[in-house]
Parts: structure tokens; sequence; C-alpha cells
């Protein structure tokens, strides 16, 4: 069951990486890139799968921690989805839109590894 939970963790941390790093790699011509969302959907799926595995194995969570969490993600999804569909449509996607998505997420792994 660790390697699962392990496996769980690699993905989420590849989610983040999507995110945050199209978004710093875009950062002069800011927009919300297609992957960005799959990103969002990698990491919220996986952190989904994470806090289910807690009691099977028995670890100590911090629930508050992880429900700040789960709304933040819940917010990129949104935003990356709002951004994907005008970036599809050619649509300007907005550098707000765009810096929500890659900020957010940044304020996610902030939240992750700071909050003790």
């Amino acid at each position: 069951m660790n390697i699962v939970y392990n496996v769980m963790v690699f993905l989420h941390i590849v989610g983040a990486a999507m995110i945050v790093g199209i978004w710093i790699g875009q950062m002069k011509q800011p927009t919300v890139h297609p992957r960005q969302f799959d990103g969002a959907m990698l990491q919220l799926l996986t952190g989904i799968a994470l806090m289910g595995l807690i009691p099977a194995l028995d670890m100590d969570a911090n629930y508050p921690k992880l429900g700040i969490k789960l709304a933040v993600a819940l917010a990129v999804g949104v935003l990356a989805f709002i951004g994907r569909r005008r970036y599809k449509k050619g649509e300007d996607v907005g550098k707000g839109l765009a810096h929500a998505v890659g900020g957010l997420a940044l304020l996610n792994v902030a939240i992750a590894t700071l909050w003790q």
C-alpha cells in the first residue's frame, strides 16, 4: 500500500510541475495552456486519492490543511478550465487569469510544504 501512496505523491508533484512550470515558462506572454488544465486535474485526482489513503495507512492527517488545499485545487481547476477553453477558441486568455492559475498552484505548493 505504501507503493501506491508514493506513486500518488509522485504524480501529484508532476501535476504541480505542469501547472507552475508552464506558468513560469510563459511569464513574458502569460496564457493558460491546455496542459495546465491537465496538471490541475492530475493534482485534484491524486490529491483526493491521497486523502483516501491516509486513513488506510493509519497516518495522521491535518484535515483543515487538506480542506484548504482542496478548495485551492478546485479553484485552480476551474480557472484552468476557463483558460483552456478560451485558449482553444483563440480568444485572449488575459494576464489575470493566467497568473491566477499559476499563482494559486504555487500557493498550494507553499501550503503543502510550509504548513506543519
